[in-house]
């Protein structure tokens, strides 16, 4: 008998998944005040109305923070930042942005070899560096790409995306739903690779047939591209001895990270070191270049302009020369990226013009610029001074209002003399926090409540615990949930659950853990953007370029490559457990 505190459980859970999907925001009567109910506030308001009406108890909480059965979500937060913090400033050194300069000289002017080099590269970064460090560099760079070619942009976009997040199902570091998969269905992260490496290739080449099929015409994709003249590749790597030693760290990490699985070691105590490691090294190495005057970030060289690049013809360019043109600007402190919570509110008011490194800048931040001695200013012109009650005027009259500058011209001071970790520290997904903790204590509630019983009660009796049709259910189940259970994250973190509760044979327990992989991971590349966090923070980046990406444009494009990695990715995990089991 399903009780009434059950029922509020579970009608809040699905309130707070709408507003994940769809935002709303509730104006503050006779102020321009709105509070937000989004992907960062709606889960931790319902699970406050759920403990406040009594549905759950403060060990409820406790236990979707600690953890239980060996699901760590602390661990999986702690690896997740350690390693997005280690990729994010591998990226400011434009590590990134040399590579697609490479690619796009090697392309040429042919259209369809271009698309074909740029779907490998960035398969190969995403695999590498995971999905969200791709998509803040590669969006930019393809947006102003298509601007400067005159091209339609979705065929590179929906490409960009596509690859981005179906190639980080590679590593269990490539996306958080990963690591909640290897804690969960206690799989080694070795073992994870070696499982999910075929489905990958399936999904990853069947995937490229697909957009080309559907971009097959001339006005999406044409044959011959207009003339463009070569990148200067060694310009856009601004800062080659941290993207050496970025390197070196994150590979290293990753390595260990694997090896170290076979041991029972919890993957954060490996890579919180390597990320303690790089922030001691940015931290050093831009207090060196400051000391000494070497050009850095924020003081003296400023990063590429991917626009001016691509328009201007750098191919007789050398280092110096590009040094130079950046030197004989002022530094500029860019603001900081926004969160996926407040993508929307940035991408009505951000510019079109913005440099990449700030592809995701805050429209309720100050912008500043930072003088010779470092002292942050204001970029809008001040009217003079001539009175001590015009200066009054000019100085913040609220509390808000003087903290905003206060912060302001502490991040200004702190982005001058440190930049990496100043620029790194915006980017960080920071919304990622309270999202996946509320997600891990309402999916608790529900188990407190007896819905993951019930829940896992009709898996049984829909697949009556058979291999094949357990790897297809909980496959298709995956990809839709990711639309409907709070992103990929909540969908996974969902079915983990619910699949734990089933009590299913071993070898039908390991085909239900890789199905889940595929479908979290190309789960993103579905119809809503609030599938993932990753489609959240491209739908942001669109905004601040001007390009109003719509969200039946975004599931018409996606309809056609998700349906084909879903039938591919899952007959290729049933392939893999007909011959191991």
């Amino acid at each position: 008998m399903v009780s009434g505190y059950a029922i509020a459980t579970l009608v809040l859970f699905i309130l707070s998944i709408i507003f994940v999907i769809q935002p709303a925001y509730i104006p503050l009567p006779r102020t321009r005040w709105r509070i937000p109910i989004n992907l960062t506030t709606a889960p931790i308001l319902a699970i406050a109305i759920l403990w406040a009406a009594q549905c759950i108890d403060p060990y409820v909480i406790r236990t979707g923070i600690v953890g239980s059965d060996g699901v760590k979500p602390y661990n999986i937060l702690i690896l997740f930042f350690s390693l997005a913090y280690m990729a994010i400033t591998l990226d400011i050194t434009g590590i990134l942005q040399s590579a697609a300069f490479w690619v796009s000289n090697k392309g040429g002017d042919n259209g369809w070899r271009l698309y074909l080099y740029f779907y490998l590269m960035l398969t190969f970064l995403s695999i590498c560096l995971g999905n969200d460090p791709v998509i803040l560099s590669g969006t930019v760079f393809l947006v102003y790409f298509t601007q400067a070619a005159n091209l339609n942009p979705d065929a590179w976009l929906m490409s960009e995306f596509a690859a981005a997040n179906t190639a980080s199902m590679v590593l269990f570091v490539g996306n958080p739903t990963n690591v909640v998969i290897c804690e969960g269905f206690n799989l080694n992260n070795a073992a994870f690779t070696a499982y999910t490496i075929l489905p990958f290739l399936a999904c990853n080449f069947l995937c490229f047939l697909a957009l080309a099929a559907q971009f097959h015409d001339k006005k999406y994709l044409p044959r011959t591209l207009p003339h463009k003249e070569m990148l200067n590749v060694r310009a856009a790597l601004i800062d080659p001895v941290s993207a050496v030693v970025g390197s070196v760290l994150l590979g290293s990490a990753l390595i260990i990270c694997i090896l170290t699985s076979f041991f029972g070691v919890d993957v954060w105590e490996i890579s919180l070191p390597f990320a303690v490691a790089k922030f001691v090294w940015d931290i050093c190495w831009d207090f060196y270049r400051g000391q000494t005057g070497k050009p850095m970030l924020g003081r003296g060289l400023q990063p590429v302009d991917t626009k001016a690049a691509l328009v201007h013809d750098t191919n007789n360019d050398d280092a110096k020369d590009a040094e130079s043109r950046r030197t004989s600007q002022p530094p500029s402190v860019e603001k900081p990226p926004i969160s996926v919570a407040n993508d929307e509110q940035a991408s009505e008011k951000a510019p079109s013009d913005r440099s990449p490194t700030d592809t995701l800048g805050d429209a309720s931040r100050t912008r500043t610029l930072v003088n010779e001695k470092g002292a942050p200013r204001s970029t809008s012109p001040s009217p003079a001074r001539t009175s001590e009650k015009t200066a009054a005027a000019d100085e913040p009259q609220t509390l808000l209002a003087r903290t905003s500058a206060r912060l302001d011209a502490w991040y200004g001071r702190g982005l001058y003399h440190f930049p990496t970790f100043f620029t790194a520290l915006p980017r960080l997904p920071f919304a990622l926090v309270p999202f996946a903790f509320s997600q891990f204590i309402l999916i608790e509630a529900l188990a407190h409540q007896g819905w993951i019983e019930i829940f896992a009660r009709w898996l049984v009796i829909a697949s009556e615990r058979e291999m094949y049709a357990v790897v297809w259910l909980v496959g298709v189940l995956g990809v839709l949930l990711c639309n409907f259970a709070g992103t990929n994250i909540g969908a996974t973190i969902l079915l983990t659950e619910i699949v734990r509760a089933a009590e299913l044979e071993p070898s039908v327990f390991r085909g239900a853990a890789i199905a889940l992989a595929v479908a979290s991971n190309i789960g993103a590349v579905s119809f809503t953007f609030s599938a993932s966090l990753a489609g959240l923070l491209w739908r942001g980046i669109l905004g601040q370029k001007g390009i109003k990406f719509t969200q039946r444009r975004f599931a018409v494009w996606n309809l056609f490559p998700l349906l084909v990695m879903t039938i591919a990715g899952l007959a290729v995990v049933s392939a893999e457990m007909a011959v191991l089991y």
